[in-house]
């Protein structure tokens, strides 16, 4: 004889609305990020840049851009004029959302493309994975300097930095002080610091870095 399973109960009280609340807001992060990866996936498989792909489905380039970067929730009507654009089954955009959320598998050079504020051109940002919720520890971006500039936004972050340099050299300013850079050194410093390039002296240049945040687990 086959018992029915009772459905586990939903937390009461007053905390449960805000728990549920987080809970479909780390859902939907999810498939947003899940969603962005298969866009950009299907779209460089066809080699279609994302103006071709938005004339192709009659969708917008910023909208298509935003949705590839996570910034936007494509309706199911969006996702079957990309179905149709791309040749692909509409569920073929939600692939790996039941898989597990803990790793990230990135082949080179197809790193997500995001903007830092007062980035120039020929400055590449590639986030290379970055958990969602309370999993979020670590940030890898690699990133590429292709051309020189005068001026360098500074940035300030929580948490802590690591920069490994890969080719090229580059000067790198934390605080009041200047760091050479050459392939193989790694700079680590604390994020809250001002920081970032200074000079430019050998192009390409390219580095990794990787961003920690949140006190480290106890034992």
């Amino acid at each position: 004889m086959v018992q029915a399973m009772a459905e586990e109960p939903r937390p009461t009280g007053p905390g449960a609305s805000e728990e549920r609340t987080e809970e479909t807001g780390e859902l939907e992060a999810a498939l947003g990020a899940v969603i962005a990866q298969r866009v950009r996936e299907y779209r460089l498989q066809v080699g279609l840049s994302v103006g071709q792909l938005a004339a192709r489905s009659g969708l917008s380039k910023g909208m298509l851009s935003k949705m590839e970067n996570a910034q936007a929730s494509p309706s199911l009507a969006t996702l079957a004029r990309l179905s149709t654009a791309l040749s692909v089954p509409i569920t073929s955009f939600f692939r790996g959302l039941d898989e597990e959320r803990d790793v990230f598998y990135v082949k080179a050079g197809q790193g997500m493309d995001i903007q830092h504020p007062g980035s120039r051109a020929g400055h590449r940002y590639q986030i290379l994975g970055s958990m969602r919720g309370p999993s979020k520890r670590m940030e890898p971006v690699l990133v590429t300097l292709m051309e020189r500039s005068e001026v360098f936004p500074a940035y300030q972050h929580p948490g802590t930095e690591l920069i490994y340099m890969l080719a090229g050299r580059m000067e790198y300013g934390v605080g009041g002080s200047t760091y050479l850079l050459e392939p193989g050194d790694a700079l680590q410093f604390n994020g809250e610091v001002t920081h970032g390039p200074a000079k430019l002296d050998a192009l390409p240049i390219q580095f990794l870095t990787v961003k920690a945040f949140g006190a480290a687990p106890g034992p």
